[in-house]
């Protein structure tokens, strides 16, 4: 297959659709808040639901739409259905006038992710050979990553073009969403081999679990580190939280974003020579360096560091823990291991920003950045437990 900028075809255009989704989807996302709090008159504990039922919902749909990917072989279709769902959502934000239709539009949206995230992912796998799947989710990362740090940006600057108007900016984001969808002519379905024997797909049950131990250690171990891995935008509030003026809270933003961008797709490239367990655990030793930074400083400086790990951390793990994934099932089961990690970690993070949020607001920020630090340790050690023991031939 061919390569651009050392990636494969697939890998390439789809971390081009992934990055104009992105883009269209965080434009949205950055004026949400506000439009739901002071357009709509929804309360902060509205706009919370709103996103925690959302990505539940994705979270869950994700491990059936890996299952039903795996069983019919389709990768292509399943994402490209996916992507147009999410995308045909934008433009009736425009139309809403109370946050029941925004909460309706939300969710299909979610549901458009939740069926596409199992299959492309299933997709740049098959694209690749094991010893490029490091550098190709890497690459994936970055380009999403890179469209979710310009999607705030555009507003930034659109916002006073449109005169402050909301609707435009729905309508814009709309037309970049539509560019990603047909950024898919580009991506090209791989040819189905047949098999000389009949393969039964595995069932979407526990037995799944049960019959890939070495897969359910590793999101068993994902899973309680995910526990302690607060939302970006709860650590933003530390900005605030120690004097720092809050016109710098985009700033922080930033930074996080480009410590993401820049380190993802070297980390990505060297987990596939070093391995994709030890790139795994520096990410989840950034992380837990991070907190406790965040729980320290009092300085601009200091938070700056604790971004900047923040961010290495992030990119340590997000695209290879895909890559790992696809080592740890067959590939027979490669989307339905995508599902279930991502479900893993969409759960696992859905219930570590209500445990944090409710720390954070009940007793002290240092008592969130204390939970977050003690899961992340524990998670690190077992993970470094389970893999040692049991992936003995896995990098």
């Amino acid at each position: 297959m061919k390569k651009y900028f050392g990636v494969p075809r697939n890998v390439f255009f789809l971390g081009i659709v992934s990055m104009l989704n992105d883009f269209s989807n965080e434009m949205i996302q950055s004026v949400m808040p506000v439009f739901l709090t002071v357009t709509l008159g929804a309360s902060a504990f509205i706009v919370g639901i709103i996103e925690g039922v959302a990505d539940a919902l994705a979270s869950i749909l994700k491990i059936f739409f890996g299952w039903a990917s795996d069983k019919w072989k389709i990768r292509k279709k399943f994402a490209v259905a996916g992507y147009m769902i999410s995308v045909s959502t934008r433009p009736f934000l425009m139309l809403a006038s109370n946050f029941w239709h925004v909460f309706f539009l939300r969710s299909v949206d979610r549901v458009g992710k939740g069926m596409r995230d199992a299959p492309r992912d299933a997709l740049i796998s098959e694209s690749v050979d094991s010893e490029s799947l490091g550098k190709s989710f890497g690459f994936h990362r970055m380009m999403d990553t890179l469209g979710g740090m310009l999607g705030p940006l555009a507003v930034f600057f659109l916002l006073p073009l449109v005169f402050g108007s909301y609707q435009m900016i729905f309508l814009i984001a709309f037309g970049v969403g539509a560019l990603s969808v047909i950024t898919f002519v580009f991506v090209e379905e791989n040819p189905r081999v047949e098999e000389a024997n009949p393969v039964v797909i595995p069932q979407m049950r526990l037995s799944f679990l049960k019959n890939n131990r070495r897969f359910s250690l590793f999101l068993f171990s994902i899973f309680i580190f995910g526990l302690g891995t607060l939302p970006v935008a709860l650590l933003l509030l530390r900005v605030p939280s120690i004097g720092i003026e809050v016109k710098y809270v985009t700033i922080f933003y930033l930074i996080y974003y480009v410590s993401f961008l820049v380190t993802s797709y070297p980390l990505g490239k060297l987990a596939d020579s070093f391995g994709k367990r030890r790139i795994i655990t520096i990410g989840f030793f950034a992380a837990l360096l991070a907190y406790v930074a965040f729980m320290f400083v009092q300085t601009f400086f200091g938070l700056v560091i604790a971004f900047i790990f923040f961010g290495i951390y992030s990119a340590a793990t997000d695209g290879v823990e895909r890559a790992l994934a696809a080592r740890l099932v067959d590939k027979h089961s490669l989307a339905m291991g995508q599902g279930m990690l991502n479900g893993a970690v969409g759960i696992s993070a859905l219930l570590a920003g209500g445990i944090g949020g409710l720390l954070w607001t009940y007793i002290s920020p240092q008592a969130t950045f204390v939970y977050a630090a003690t899961l992340s340790f524990v998670g690190s050690i077992l993970f470094i437990f389970l893999m040692n023991v049991s992936f003995r031939e896995q990098k």
